[in-house]
């Protein structure tokens, strides 16, 4: 059974090893844990998962495979006929104890006061229970009904607690804001506004234990960032996590310039997405504005017409004079540093030509829109 389970976290790309698994066989033969699921899937999580990242996939695997195991018996009851059992019942009992239960009515009578006693004892229990805030209502992590069934709260590992964990997940604003904080250069610059403890210590203890209060600049991210987003067409799709992106950026980096195109760069970009037929900014305006240690962040699909990147007048709103190709060239020779973020899965770019030619452009640092792929980038332009 177990050895299914390792088959089945390895086809989840979780990386679990056979000494992992031999370690959890180890606890299982120790009888550390026994005959209880919740207490399996803390152990065996704690066995054979190194990395928080793989939690998430660690419990998807496990709600699939363990999927109904918690009410067994009315498994095996559904499996093995009632017959068969009293038929193996029987065979174990002595003479004496047979005559003792035909005295008693039969097995059917013995059975069914069984039942009843269960069934009252459950009851009995789901009270006090009941009594502590859980019981008969159905609430807390687990009651009993008025028929004496237990009722549980949802599993642990259905509660996908490790979801933004999960290094293959399109991000949120907060695992966006923790990617991107990998992309920082601490400087401290400005008023000195900051209580210098360590310092403040030392004068005093120099001043003969006259306080002497110092104060220093805040430490700041330094790095500068220009961000252009893709807006528009196939990336209204992606509009979400965009926004979030953007939110997340203008929280981590105090110098960060965005700007819009559609599909591609062109000889024009603009300050607001709603506003772009109106406000156009030419591009040279852009490149020579920005100093060249400013790290370029595009952001986009990368779908659209090969043509539209390769030809003059590819774009399929203005007549572009030079083919977009140019223009990012011409980016690449201003700035240190330019990335290319892809908000598709990342095993679909290989299918798409214009997706190809734009990773060819960004000499291969084009990353997918998850929390690997950013922290990746962010490595990229930090060195």
């Amino acid at each position: 059974m177990l050895i299914n389970f390792f088959f089945a976290l390895k086809k989840a790309r979780i990386p679990v090893s056979i000494t992992e698994l031999l370690h959890l066989l180890e606890i299982l033969k120790a009888r550390l844990v026994y005959a209880d699921i919740d207490e399996f899937y803390y152990m065996s999580r704690m066995a054979l998962v190194k990395d928080e990242r793989h939690y998430d996939k660690f419990d998807r695997a496990f709600s699939t495979y363990f999927k109904g195991l918690e009410d067994l018996s009315s498994l095996l009851a559904s499996l093995i006929p009632d017959e068969y059992l009293r038929r193996e019942f029987e065979k174990s009992l002595t003479p004496e104890e047979l005559e003792k239960i035909q005295s008693l009515g039969g097995l059917e009578k013995l059975i069914e006061a069984f039942k009843r006693e269960v069934e009252e004892a459950a009851r009995g229990e789901g009270k006090e229970k009941d009594k502590e805030g859980k019981g008969e209502n159905g609430r807390g992590e687990e009651g009993n009904d008025r028929k004496g069934k237990k009722r549980r709260g949802k599993r642990q590992w259905d509660k996908r607690d490790y979801k933004a964990y999960d290094d293959n997940v399109e991000l949120g604003t907060r695992g966006l804001k923790i990617s991107l904080r990998r992309l920082r250069k601490l400087a401290r610059q400005g008023a000195e506004d900051e209580f210098d403890i360590d310092n403040t210590i030392s004068k005093t203890a120099k001043n003969g234990g006259l306080l002497d209060i110092i104060m220093r600049p805040e430490r700041r991210n330094t790095v500068k960032v220009l961000l252009l987003l893709d807006n528009g067409g196939s990336m209204d799709a992606h509009v979400k996590v965009c926004e979030e992106l953007f939110s997340a950026a203008r929280s981590e980096f105090k110098h960060l310039e965005t700007y819009y195109f559609h599909n591609f760069i062109y000889d024009g970009v603009w300050k607001q997405h709603n506003r772009r037929m109106n406000e156009r900014i030419d591009t040279f305006d852009v490149l020579h504005k920005y100093t060249h240690d400013y790290k370029v962040i595009f952001v986009g699909d990368a779908t659209m017409a090969p043509y539209e990147i390769t030809h003059a007048g590819g774009s399929v709103e203005h007549w572009n004079e030079e083919a977009g190709a140019i223009w990012m060239q011409r980016l690449l020779d201003t700035f240190e540093k330019v990335i290319w973020i892809n908000p598709t899965p990342q095993d679909t770019w290989e299918y798409s030509t214009s997706v190809s030619l734009v990773q060819k452009l960004v000499e291969d640092q084009m990353y997918p829109l998850t929390i690997a792929g950013i922290e990746e980038g962010m490595n990229y332009l930090s060195k």
